[in-house]
């Protein structure tokens, strides 16, 4: 940040020179580095939980877990208020989430299912169904 307020300056930009929007800049610079944070902690989380959609598709387990659910909202309630973060907007959060991740076991149980389906097809024919094909 400080590279940037020199570089900014050097380059006579009055707006860095004004302690207002020096100090807005420096605001805006560490929300930039959170929002980044945080893409990376969802893509990583993402990565854990398509795992999970997998495991449950493999198993035939259903791709949501009300239970589990609940029992995360209750949670994420809980460390929203420890951090005061509107426990509401936590939920609204996690719903969002969960909501994705839910969407994501469907989509991998659906091509599970349709994996299984070609390969019972094709054990049926022999593995010759490629031979039906005009």
């Amino acid at each position: 940040m400080r590279a940037l307020l020199a570089r900014l300056s050097a380059m006579g930009d009055p707006v860095v020179e004004d302690p207002v929007a020096k100090e807005l800049l420096r605001l805006r610079m560490s929300i930039d580095n959170m929002d980044a944070a945080l893409v990376h902690l969802l893509a990583e989380r993402f990565k854990i939980t398509q795992q999970v959609g997998e495991l449950k598709a493999a198993h035939g387990l259903p791709p949501a877990d009300p239970a589990r659910e609940a029992q995360q909202i209750e949670r994420l309630r809980a460390l929203a208020e420890d951090a005061k973060l509107d426990p509401e907007f936590a939920e609204k959060f996690l719903n969002f989430v969960v909501a994705e991740v839910v969407r994501h076991h469907e989509a991998t149980m659906s091509k599970n299912a349709s994996s299984a389906a070609k390969a019972y097809v094709s054990h049926q024919s022999g593995g010759n169904e490629h031979l039906s094909r005009p």
